[in-house]
């Protein structure tokens, strides 16, 4: 038999190509890494000679030996120097015999000897070589820097061509930098003593001083404006001036730098937030520019947190009268310091709500809300509101709602109402509901490599790489907050809003907070918790039982309970019929002799209340509103009247059947009972809308364009339709469009029309002549007419 088959198959020639293909490619990789092992073992073997020969070159000779002369041999060398014939040698040869001695040491000397020869000799030029080795200072020339032109061409060849490059003198600038330093030690030491100075001299020396210090802080603050990263020395400079000590121009500086400081920040500081660099980023070697950029951004941090302190302390002297030892601002001028530094912080809380520091900022200037002094008080709340209004991540107004918590526990719920209504001004609209535990789940982004290869082909695997790919880098790329961070921001400071709200309704009901409380719940009602529905009812509900509230709290109570019951509590099987009552009852307490203001709160009420709530309001509640509205209509200022109109307009077009109210016949048994506090047994159909025609003739042309709106039964089409722009705007839009606190008539009253003056021509104007005759015989006798004689005219009437 022959040798056994191979068991192995022949691979396929497609299967032979495949797999000499991956062989060339790993041999052409193992050469190449063959390759650069041997050039770098190469590299670094001509490194270590280069090494080698460096050091060589450089090391000094050490001496043969270092071994000094025992005493014993010293005598015995003595000895044998006295045995030799001296004297039968001259002295010249003597002298040359010692000479050579002296070179030929490593002859003559003994090898056992412990000290070098010429010891003493080296020991004496130690100072000289000491001095020798010390740098010298030679007058070298700075090389000028050349730069390279174009080369001119001729017979004999290219000739370059260089010309000297431009250098700016620095001297002369540090000279000039210096000039002013020495003017003003100059100026210190030869001040003159104000005591001496005539009053108008004082003066004049004081403005000349201040327009010093005003073209030096110009100076300086334009400088830094115009190069930043290279004159950021020039901030603390400037900085420096907030401590200045003339008493004459102290304060008017002081306040000065504080204001130009504020604008030179607000202009120079980046867009983004700067962390400290770590230790190893320090010990990292960087590019040129990125180390400029770090030392930029490293003095910008730490002068904007020398000048927010300089900004605190200046506040705290204030607060706490405290006189400094210079005495260079007197206790009066605390107030007017500590100001313009409070406005100036206010201006950084709402230009750098990004930057570093901000949360301290908000630490101090929450404080100040409320503080007892109103124009600090209004300044620090404006501040407030206009951050949170403009901010839209949500990053600060968490920070500023904790302090502003942790303000109101603190004192017991003493503070200003003011700091409670700075939180209407949160920009929250939503927030993250409570999800299943599905929902909750963390989903995969991306599928891993077994479910690529179990479910997709090679070519869809290939496809799904690259779009992953493009996926993630969208995601680095996006620079926009996700909206899942964004909510979570606002549902842990909607939490921290309403544990201030619940803590006063707790424990501080009859505190001043409980109407801006109110006002709070009704604005964010939309956002509570289901598991509070129940709990909050009963407590809004006993609030309005203990008649303690104002019309307007009670009112907020009202339209915070429609708000949760409209929103996530439409499931709660509840009928908030003692709310209907209430606000029915007192819809009679507005009137044009009091203030219209809460006409809109009113008007909110009614829409959560009867339209939003539409399938659970009965006709009868509806007929009784739309008749009390129509009679409230009578006896208020004109844009409260267009207001309540457009509601009733509403709910005639969702309830249909309250066209009844525009028929004078009776529709049921029963009589109309105006002053029954019920709205479900005031038998409202058996009445009509008479108001309607006494509104029809009001002074105001829209109050009476709705007027004959209503009277036509309200209709969308037709002559006794309304126009576009009325019937597109909600009955509040239309109450703030029409109002008259600005003392102007809207629309504006027409001017009356000219009318034509009779003019009367000289001459015959009287058609009777007779009694023209007797005029002029009147007029024209000197002597007066006699008086008439009643007695005589009575005397012919009897007879």
């Amino acid at each position: 038999m022959g040798p056994p088959r191979s068991k192995k198959r022949t691979p396929s020639f497609r299967k032979l190509l495949k797999t000499s293909n991956l062989k060339l490619e790993n041999k052409s990789r193992n050469r190449q890494f063959k390759q650069q092992s041997t050039a770098k073992k190469y590299r670094k073997e001509q490194k270590k000679v280069r090494q080698a020969l460096k050091d060589a070159s450089s090391r000094t000779p050490a001496p043969l030996e270092r071994y000094k002369k025992k005493p014993e041999e010293e005598e015995d060398e003595e000895e044998f120097e006295e045995s030799l014939p001296v004297d039968m040698m001259d002295e010249d040869d003597l002298e040359q015999m010692k000479a050579m001695a002296q070179k030929a040491s490593f002859v003559t000397r003994d090898l056992s000897s412990c000290e070098p020869v010429h010891a003493k000799k080296r020991k004496s030029d130690n100072a000289v070589q000491s001095y020798e080795k010390m740098p010298r200072k030679m007058q070298k020339q700075e090389e000028k820097e050349v730069i390279h032109l174009l080369p001119i061409k001729d017979k004999t060849g290219l000739i370059p061509q260089t010309m000297e490059k431009p250098v700016v003198q620095k001297v002369e600038e540090e000279e000039e930098e210096e000039e002013p330093a020495e003017d003003d030690g100059s100026q210190k030491a030869f001040e003159p003593d104000m005591s001496a100075l005539s009053p108008q001299q004082q003066l004049q020396l004081r403005r000349q001083k201040l327009e010093d210090r005003k073209l030096r802080i110009a100076g300086l603050g334009s400088a830094i404006l115009s190069d930043p990263t290279n004159n950021i020395k020039k901030l603390k400079e400037l900085r420096s001036m907030l401590m200045e000590t003339d008493p004459c121009v102290a304060v008017t500086v002081r306040k000065l730098v504080m204001v130009s400081l504020m604008e030179v920040f607000k202009d120079i500081v980046p867009a983004y937030r700067i962390r400290p660099l770590t230790e190893a980023e320090k010990a990292t070697k960087v590019k040129k520019e990125t180390q400029q950029l770090r030392e930029f951004e490293e003095g910008l941090v730490s002068q904007y947190k020398f000048y927010l302190e300089n900004l605190e302390q200046t506040i705290k002297d204030w607060k706490q009268k405290k006189r400094k030892k210079s005495e260079a601002v007197s206790l009066q001028s605390y107030k007017g310091l500590a100001e313009v530094a409070i406005r100036c912080t206010c201006e950084l809380l709402v230009a750098l709500t990004h930057f570093n520091f901000h949360n301290n900022i908000i630490v101090m200037l929450v404080p100040l809300m409320n503080d007892p002094s109103k124009k600090v008080s209004e300044m620090s709340c404006d501040a407030v509101r206009k951050m949170l209004k403009q901010d839209k991540l949500g990053h600060a107004s968490l920070g500023l709602v904790k302090v502003i918590s942790g303000l109101v526990k603190s004192r017991n719920y003493d503070v200003r109402p003011e700091v409670l209504k700075t939180l209407l001004c949160l920009r929250i609209k939503e927030v993250e509901v409570k999800k299943d535990a599905e929902a909750v789940a963390p989903k995969k982004k991306f599928m891993t490599f077994k479910e690529k290869r179990k479910n997709l082909s090679r070519m869809q695997r290939k496809w799904k790489k690259a779009e992953e790919k493009l996926e993630k880098e969208l995601l680095e790329a996006e620079a926009s907050e996700s909206k899942e961070k964004k909510l979570k921001l606002h549902t842990e400071t909607l939490n921290i809003v309403f544990l201030i709200y619940f803590r006063i309704l707790k424990k501080a009901q009859k505190s001043v907070l409980l109407p801006c409380v109110l006002e709070g719940l009704a604005k964010f009602a939309h956002l509570i918790n289901l598991e509070f529905f129940d709990d909050l009812l009963t407590v809004l509900h006993n609030l309005i039982e203990s008649a303690d509230l104002s019309y307007r709290e009670s009112l907020h109570c009202i339209q915070t309970s429609f708000t949760i019951l409209s929103g996530q509590g439409d499931v709660l099987n509840i009928d908030p019929l003692k709310f209907y009552t209430h606000l029915y009852k007192t819809l009679f307490l507005l009137h044009a002799g009091a203030s219209n203001d809460d006409i809109a709160i009113v008007l909110q009420c009614l829409d959560v209340m009867l339209l939003k709530r539409r399938k659970q309001v009965t006709l009868q509640r509806a007929l009784a509103f739309i008749k009390r509205l129509s009679t409230l209509s009578l006896h208020v200022m004109p844009n409260s009247s267009v207001g309540i109109l457009a509601a009733n307009r509403m709910l005639m077009h969702t309830f249909p059947k309250c066209d009844i109210l525009l028929d004078n016949e009776a529709q049921g048994s029963g009589v109309y009972l105006p002053e029954l506090d019920q709205p479900e047994y005031c038998n409202p159909h058996n009445t009509a809308l008479w108001e309607l025609h006494a509104i029809k003739r009001h002074y105001h042309p829209v109050v009476r364009r709705f007027a004959a709106h209503l009277m036509a039964g309200a209709p969308s089409e037709g002559s006794g339709a309304l126009s576009t722009e009325l019937s597109r705007r909600s009955p509040v839009e239309l109450f703030e469009d029409y109002s008259t606190e600005d003392m102007t008539f809207n629309p504006p009253v027409s001017a009356p029309a000219t009318k034509k003056k009779d003019h009367f021509t000289i001459g015959h104007a009287l058609l009777d002549t007779d009694l023209k005759k007797r005029i002029d015989d009147i007029l024209g006798t000197e002597t007066p007419a006699p008086g008439l004689d009643f007695a005589a005219h009575r005397s012919q009437d009897h007879t």
